[in-house]
């Protein structure tokens, strides 16, 4: 195992009856990186990340989690935020945080004192003495997160860390996550929320139907589907351009446009005869590079067929 891996999986597969789940799944986790586990409904990801956790164990082979097995003592070096949440709700918010962090082999004192401390953090100093269900669900959201954190973990697993958040809140969860990268942190995020992707993670793995389908570097991915396009925003006549087939002007208000370019025409080119061409005027030049979610929506159409 690399020592810069977190999280090491060879070759897992995972059978439901006749169902494969999981086909021969290949991975790594970086250690202080956000990785991405993407995938449809019922694409394997959930079964995925419960094997890693040592909830189900593959058929067949290896996972190693922080250096070797997941053993009792390797799990109170990891914290887990499922989609289902699993906050009490009967209980005050300050004495449910204290509890979770005790159950991960923090002091009751120093649990105490963290709680507090993040509850501050949160803006949610006030709420101690609240029941969990008298939390909106933002709030919720934010001290489920702090139960995730407080012992400290070295890695962090978590299922659809934005669903139902507010943009105020989204913003708040992900400078904690920034801030847990920072301090060294690895997390494994799964979300449906492709643009959080783009902007957070490192690295991504997509799964179908049990099946690697894309894994590697975010931006790398992008651009192994970029188009034989540029992005220009200005004044000029584009058409004109030698090099360029046809011209697509953007639809939501921005004077930008999409110059198609002809077969063995480089960007490079078209570049150079901006800069040559009179009464031009140019302000943005970029690659076409498609948004991760029309990638995502791409490989799954292409997986049916």
């Amino acid at each position: 195992m690399r020592p810069e891996a977190a999280i090491m999986v060879e070759g897992i597969s995972k059978n439901y009856g006749t169902f494969r789940a999981v086909d021969d799944l290949t991975f790594d986790v970086r250690r202080g990186e956000i990785f991405a586990m993407l995938g449809p409904n019922g694409s394997g990801k959930t079964t995925t990340m419960r094997m890693i956790l040592d909830i189900l164990k593959p058929d067949t082979g290896r996972i190693a989690v922080l250096g070797g097995p997941l053993t009792d003592a390797t799990k109170d070096r990891i914290g887990y935020l499922p989609e289902e949440r699993g906050l009490y709700r009967s209980v005050r918010v300050l004495e449910m945080m204290v509890y979770m962090a005790t159950l991960k082999g923090v002091s009751n004192s120093e649990a105490h004192k963290r709680s507090l401390a993040m509850l501050e953090r949160l803006e949610l100093a006030e709420h101690s003495k609240k029941k969990i269900s008298e939390l909106s669900k933002g709030m919720q959201q934010k001290i489920q997160f702090a139960v995730t954190v407080l012992h400290n973990p070295e890695l962090i697993i978590i299922d659809e860390p934005f669903s139902g958040l507010d943009p105020v809140n989204s913003l708040a969860l992900k400078d904690l996550l920034f801030e847990f990268k920072g301090r060294g942190g690895t997390i494994v995020m799964s979300t449906h929320q492709m643009s959080q992707v783009e902007e957070m993670c490192d690295r991504l793995l997509m799964i179908n139907n049990g099946q690697q389908k894309l894994y590697g570097p975010v931006n790398d991915i992008r651009n192994q589907y970029a188009l034989h396009a540029i992005i220009v925003q200005g004044q000029g006549n584009w058409a004109a351009l030698p090099g360029v087939e046809r011209v697509e002007l953007a639809e939501n208000g921005h004077p930008s446009a999409t110059l198609y370019l002809k077969p063995g025409v480089t960007t490079g080119n078209v570049l150079a005869a901006i800069a040559a061409a009179p009464d031009t005027d140019i302000e943005r030049f970029e690659l076409a590079v498609p948004s991760l979610n029309d990638i995502f929506i791409r490989v799954v159409e292409d997986s049916k067929s």
